[in-house]
């Protein structure tokens, strides 16, 4: 069984089970979320630093780590029992080029910077603007997976775009051939890092152990029933 493979059969067991995947999804779980993630791998710069914001699932970090191992991969998530899952899930895969952090990506706002941040289904391109460019290092580029209407937002959103720092913005289209339909990529791009915030609230990492493997974690992302 490959490594994609050992993946998809995870998530339709206890990704089901956990809540992290519905279970209608199964039947379709390789085109419209494993396949549609991968397909998106040329976009990222080789040997990339590449933060998955609200991974969930691991998606579409985990296909993206494995289409592309010279990828460094951070998967950001701040429910417990998701990150659990993902670290169990990146430990029985051998994903030596991804590590877990718990908590929401204004918990990195000012502790590290990547070339790349990514996201799927989260939120609107302005509001994952406000969220992510505060943590791309000068040059960087946030590339959200998003549904097939994106014009639309975009222009609604051009505003809030060039407010928060983004120098420019376009939209992509991969999986000719492979997934249907094709999965569409806002790419933004900021020329500067963006400061972080003023009203961004101090943090202070901690550390966490689940499954056997250190997961970063934001020391008040507070408890959570598993």
């Amino acid at each position: 069984m490959s490594v994609a493979e050992a993946y998809v059969a995870r998530l339709a067991d206890t990704g089901i089970t956990h809540g992290l995947i519905g279970p209608h999804e199964a039947p379709r779980l390789w085109d419209r979320h494993v396949l549609n993630s991968a397909v998106t791998a040329p976009v990222f710069d080789r040997d990339a630093r590449v933060a998955d914001i609200g991974s969930g699932a691991g998606l579409p970090g985990i296909p993206l780590a494995i289409a592309r191992p010279d990828l460094h991969l951070t998967l950001v998530e701040p429910l417990l029992r998701r990150t659990v899952w993902l670290t169990a899930a990146v430990d029985e895969l051998g994903l030596t080029n991804v590590e877990v952090h718990r908590g929401r990506a204004e918990s990195l706002w000012g502790v590290t910077r990547f070339r790349h941040v990514t996201a799927r289904a989260v939120a609107r391109t302005g509001e994952l603007a406000r969220l992510c460019l505060p943590l791309l290092e000068a040059g960087g580029s946030l590339h959200a997976l998003k549904g097939g209407q994106v014009d639309d937002e975009l222009e609604a959103d051009a505003e809030q775009l060039r407010a928060l720092g983004g120098s420019r913005w376009s939209v992509s289209r991969f999986g000719t051939g492979i997934v249907d339909p094709e999965t569409v990529v806002v790419s933004l791009e900021v020329d500067a890092a963006v400061p972080v915030p003023s009203s961004a609230p101090r943090r202070r990492a901690a550390r966490s152990r689940t499954a056997g493997r250190p997961v970063t974690r934001d020391s008040r992302s507070g408890p959570e029933r598993l």
